[in-house]
């Protein structure tokens, strides 16, 4: 009962003021068709998803599945590689950007679901895995690009859902063992830790991790210690200096915050999926599926709020202490947020399905 009470005198609490990031979106570049991955080099913004085509001041440009922008002006650049299938994942190191996703060619040339790419020419370089399954997620640290998604082989060799490539020669790290029982949908790494997010319920054979996991970012091994309480499929993982969040789905959909130890610091539930997360200065955004943000944790068939619920259609942002704030600019559509993600500009970028957000005609992307 104790538990209960509390739980009850936080909810109902009044939302606290976001002041990390405003709610008028700001001007850049628009998509014709979803927007599903961002990452950044430097000033740049680069974007990948299914859209063939960018509008930027008042024009359209062909852009075959990935396309770049100043993130200081938010003009539309010249980088054009095409895709032949939709682009899942981007992640972005000196030298290089890493593509992976639904594609059999990209700039021109053949790659099976993954290929790393010029950040200047639309060129790709001889990095050529072979992925028996798709690609979900992309992750660098530790001098490794990592791959997270449902597949069972890379270059033949056995590979279950997860697997490292060294950064210097492209070559699949033989040493990284780590493997999961299903789909990753999330990397991230801290350190020397990878986080894994999905809809595994095993690591490595081992249970007691469902969900959410940590292993070595050199070795793969399981890191046994970590074990939080993820108690739907994950759909994003993201971390910051006070621990791991994630946004997942279950009945309605929730995000939560850990410590790195894996302790859980909160959690809020919503009446459909949260698909993605990032922080900034300790504040937590949540993109997703969701229209309303449940006062309690109790919801039943279709993600309905029991304990009643204030709207936040399909952002939302919630405190380090777990409270939800007034930042509710609000986007369109029936999958709304897909991914969300902070760059060195400072700025907030929402991808995704929608048209409309922050009451502006937006197609697909925005940036706060």
């Amino acid at each position: 009962m104790r538990f209960l009470l509390l739980v009850v005198l936080f909810v109902l609490s009044p939302a606290t003021p976001a002041r990390a990031v405003e709610s008028d979106p700001r001007v850049a570049p628009t998509f014709n068709g979803t927007v599903q991955a961002v990452a950044y080099l430097g000033t740049t913004v680069y974007v990948g998803g299914a859209f063939t085509k960018a509008s930027w001041g008042g024009r359209s440009y062909p852009r075959e599945r990935l396309a770049a922008f100043d993130g200081r002006t938010g003009a539309l650049l010249s980088w054009a590689p095409a895709a032949d299938g939709p682009v899942a994942a981007l992640a972005a190191t000196p030298g290089a950007i890493y593509a992976a996703g639904g594609f059999h060619r990209i700039a021109g040339a053949k790659r099976d679901s993954i290929a790393r790419l010029s950040p200047t020419e639309d060129t790709v370089t001889a990095f050529r895995p072979d992925i028996a399954g798709t690609p979900y997620t992309l992750a660098i640290g530790n001098g490794r690009l990592y791959l997270g998604g449902s597949f069972t082989a890379v270059n033949g060799r056995k590979a279950r859902n997860v697997a490292a490539f060294s950064l210097r020669t492209g070559k699949l790290d033989r040493t990284w063992r780590a493997s999961t029982d299903d789909r990753v949908h999330a990397l991230a790494v801290a350190g020397d830790r990878v986080f894994l997010g999905g809809a595994f319920k095993k690591v490595a054979s081992a249970k007691g991790h469902p969900h959410l996991a940590a292993v070595h970012a050199v070795t793969g091994a399981l890191d046994r210690r970590f074990r939080p309480r993820a108690v739907a499929e994950v759909n994003a993982v993201t971390i910051d200096g006070a621990g791991v969040y994630t946004a997942g789905g279950g009945q309605g959909g929730r995000a939560a915050a850990y410590t790195l130890k894996g302790a859980t610091r909160w959690q809020r539930v919503f009446d459909g999926d949260a698909t993605a997360i990032t922080t900034i200065d300790g504040t937590a955004y949540v993109g997703g599926h969701f229209d309303r943000v449940c006062l309690t944790a109790r919801n039943g068939a279709q993600g309905r709020c029991l304990d009643g619920s204030v709207p936040r259609v399909k952002l939302a942002a919630v405190t380090g202490g777990g409270r939800l704030t007034d930042w509710n600019p609000q986007a369109n559509g029936v999958i709304g947020v897909r991914v969300l993600n902070t760059g060195p500009t400072g700025a907030l970028d929402a991808g995704g399905d929608f048209t409309m957000i922050g009451g502006l005609v937006r197609p697909r992307f925005a940036r706060f």
